[in-house]
């Protein structure tokens, strides 16, 4: 890895995870090259994350593998909440039909396909370098990043080290996980929300349970919680909360009594892919940038998976940091514009980690039995349902690039809506029609000045929404009094008029 032959302008992405190929796509999207660094010298084989929504598919969308995504997905029916002899305390749907993001509103999916997907599209973008079988040891003040690489497969001892040096980047973005090395050299504390907890993790291939469900069940077992969830046709996940003493290969030996009230008998001939602890966390860097060295993902915040939202805020952090670290390397905007990445996106993170710590803590209590009559209430059921199911992007604050907002539109997610005369027509999707930049919708030929100079300024693509042909989009605009709508490259809407 000869640094020489560096590009001036290459952003070393460190870690190849989902968060980290889809920022290395999203940054190529923009015109940026990079260099992806992971330490395993092959993709990691087996299922971890499993679920996704539909803001998170709109960002898989724009990285090239919608279509992709959805042969290897499934839509999920939502989330039960059974008691400790599984009986239903409630039941929360969601709809297969796609949402106002264009795509199902909740996916379930493996891992390892995902990746598979992403490394794929990876291979045919020439602005992305892959080097895997290496270890990144540290990086400098100056943005240099140091590593070694690895003989005979996954990094070992210091004495199976080959070969080491530096690369000196534009910029770093550490998606190397909870205890990746980008973290530590910000010399970023973490802030806890919630105590560490140990759960035990089974995964089973074969055939599905006689009572089968689309969706995830969460039970609520002071003396035991638990999630299942049937992630494909034939690939199945359970989780349990493990007691104090418990040990993985204890629990192992009991897999058919842990398991016997979805397969009464019993493990049989289905495959267990494998068994291992997790330590769910819910904590959040306290610095997510110094200088041009950056974190996302894991490396930023961890949240226990009740709410299956772990993967989706790291997409999220992607795709809010790639477009603006774009405009900086091209020089069309200053370094303080990365402030705003961990300012906008911490909230968000950090209320989806609540959630997900208080729907665990749900689960754990006996207290969960009140929300049988609340969720069967239909106005408080469908809040319950919004609550518990969706990681939406809540309007972002006002700042640099949220300017003192017209409530409910200005700062908020722009819905990605079809592109046809009805709500089904999507042969299109609006994302694709937008491109990689700012873009202006508009309803009248000449915008008014203010929101047509803006977007000249940014080099937005203006785009005229006609009363046919767009009419849903144009529906849109006219109920909110819209004449035109200024959007980020995020797609979140930046001004109004």
């Amino acid at each position: 890895m000869d640094a020489a032959r560096n590009d001036p302008g290459e952003v070393v992405v460190v870690g190849a995870g989902p968060v980290g190929l889809v920022t290395a796509l999203l940054l190529a999207r923009h015109g940026v090259r990079s260099l992806v660094l992971e330490r395993h010298p092959r993709p990691y084989p087996l299922p971890r994350a499993v679920h996704l929504d539909d803001e998170c598919r709109r960002i898989l969308q724009n990285v090239g593998v919608a279509d992709g995504f959805a042969r290897i997905s499934r839509p999920a029916a939502g989330l039960r909440l059974l008691d400790a002899r599984h009986r239903t305390l409630a039941e929360f749907r969601r709809s297969g039909a796609d949402g106002v993001h264009g795509h199902p509103q909740a996916s379930l999916f493996d891992q390892p396909d995902l990746e598979t997907l992403l490394l794929e599209a990876v291979s045919r973008q020439p602005r992305i370098r892959l080097r895997r079988g290496v270890r990144v040891t540290g990086v400098d003040a100056g943005g240099g990043v140091h590593w070694c690489e690895t003989v005979g497969g996954w990094p070992g001892p210091e004495n199976n080290q080959r070969t080491a040096g530096v690369v000196r980047a534009a910029a770093v973005v550490g998606c190397d996980g909870a205890g990746g090395v980008v973290r530590q050299a910000l010399g970023s504390g973490l802030r806890r929300l919630a105590a560490d907890q140990n759960w035990f993790v089974a995964d089973l291939l074969g055939d599905p349970p006689v009572r089968v469900w689309d969706g995830v069940e969460q039970i609520c077992d002071p003396a035991r919680p638990a999630t299942y969830l049937r992630v494909g046709e034939r690939r199945m996940r359970w989780e349990f909360r493990m007691r104090p003493g418990e040990t993985v290969s204890g629990l192992t030996g009991r897999l058919g009594e842990l398991l016997g009230p979805w397969l009464p008998g019993g493990v049989g001939e289905r495959e267990v892919l494998r068994t291992a602890h997790y330590t769910f966390r819910a904590v959040v860097a306290r610095r997510w940038r110094r200088g041009r060295v950056l974190i996302a993902g894991d490396a930023a915040h961890l949240t226990p998976p009740f709410i299956g939202q772990g993967l989706g805020s790291g997409l999220r952090d992607a795709a809010n940091l790639s477009w603006k670290l774009a405009l900086v390397l091209h020089g069309r905007a200053g370094d303080p514009l990365l402030d705003s990445y961990q300012a906008e996106r911490e909230p968000h993170a950090t209320a989806l980690i609540r959630l997900a710590v208080l729907a665990g803590a749900v689960m754990g209590s006996p207290a969960a039995n009140v929300l049988r009559p609340a969720a069967r209430a239909p106005v408080l059921g469908n809040r319950l349902t919004d609550r518990l199911l969706a990681g939406t992007s809540p309007p972002l604050r006002s700042g640099a690039l949220v300017p003192a907002r017209r409530p409910g539109l200005v700062g908020t997610l722009f819905p990605q809506l079809p592109l046809g005369s009805t709500t089904t027509d999507d042969e299109n999707r609006l994302d694709d029609l937008l491109g990689p930049g700012f873009a202006l919708l508009t309803l009248r030929d000449a915008s008014p000045a203010r929101i047509a100079g803006r977007a000249g300024r940014l080099g937005a693509r203006v785009i005229r929404v006609p009363g046919s042909g767009l009419t849903v989009v144009h529906r849109w605009m006219t109920e909110r009094r819209c004449e035109a709508v200024l959007l980020r490259p995020d797609r979140v809407v930046l001004d109004v008029t």
